[in-house]
């Protein structure tokens, strides 16, 4: 009977948005993935992280934007900028980009009201095979938790598709952090967790909308904070990496906002 309850009031608490919902995400989602596209030739060797998150800054302003990031809960910066074992949540520094990096740049944009959120992986320079793998699988399994949206599936279809891919190519996914719903505020219900069974979880239905970011590890799935409270790190400094769309159900099935209007987006 608790279960049933708690299900009741995790469901009620659930924003479904009508079409002035998704026209708001799909300019604020089309504006994130224009910056995330401009980045693309700004990433490379001796760039620092600060000077990546200026320019996220600039561009936001410069579209009658705010970067959500930016004072959110005492964060400072425009973005989020993880290197090779940073999971999530890396603060942009003075420390320049190395050959053979790899990237994670994570940015959320209020427009008009709206949270456009996604991130990508961007490589810098020439990257080992193992990096440049575990990019392609990273963004397999994004795009098979997208596909498994649609109305009356369940959040553990959407977990199982990314899980069962990740482990099949001898990854791992990270379950301390997840995905979130997403419009009128930044982070709000439902959790989406990249990892599950099918047919378990709520079910979905026509207007929700929210964000599928799996973190997949080369290594273990285990990560712990740094001292600065934002940092997560893989615990064995394996590789790491991750990619998020903003999606909505559709009456048929999904609509994500934030493609690449470049056609970029793909590792």
């Amino acid at each position: 009977m608790q279960n049933a309850l708690s299900g009741q009031r995790e469901k009620a608490s659930i924003h479904t948005y009508g079409e002035e919902g998704f026209v708001g995400m799909r300019r604020a989602g089309q504006l994130v993935a224009t910056c995330l596209d401009e980045l693309t030739e700004r990433v490379k060797p001796g760039v620092t992280t600060q000077e990546l998150d200026d320019f996220v800054y600039d561009f936001a302003l410069q579209h009658d934007a705010l970067p959500a990031t930016l004072n959110y809960r005492g964060y400072r910066k425009a973005s989020c900028i993880s290197l090779n074992h940073v999971v999530c949540h890396g603060i942009p520094n003075d420390k320049p980009l190395k050959e053979g990096d790899i990237a994670n740049i994570d940015v959320t944009f209020i427009l008009d009201g709206w949270h456009g959120d996604s991130s990508r992986m961007y490589a810098v320079g020439q990257i080992k095979r193992a990096a440049e793998r575990l990019m392609e699988v990273t963004y397999e399994c994004l795009m098979r938790g997208i596909d498994a949206v649609k109305p009356g599936a369940t959040l553990g279809d959407i977990g199982h598709a990314i899980q069962s891919y990740a482990e099949a190519e001898r990854c791992s996914v990270v379950r301390d952090f997840c995905g979130h719903g997403v419009g009128l505020a930044f982070h709000e219900p439902p959790n989406i967790l990249h990892y599950g069974r099918p047919g378990e979880g709520l079910a979905l239905e026509p207007g929700m909308i929210f964000t599928i970011e799996p973190m997949i590890n080369l290594g273990r799935p285990h990560v712990k904070l740094l001292n600065d409270g934002w940092t997560a790190v893989t615990r064995d400094r394996s590789l790491t990496a991750q990619y998020e769309h903003s999606v909505g159900v559709t009456e048929d099935g999904v609509e994500i906002f934030t493609l690449s209007p470049a056609g970029y987006g793909r590792p």
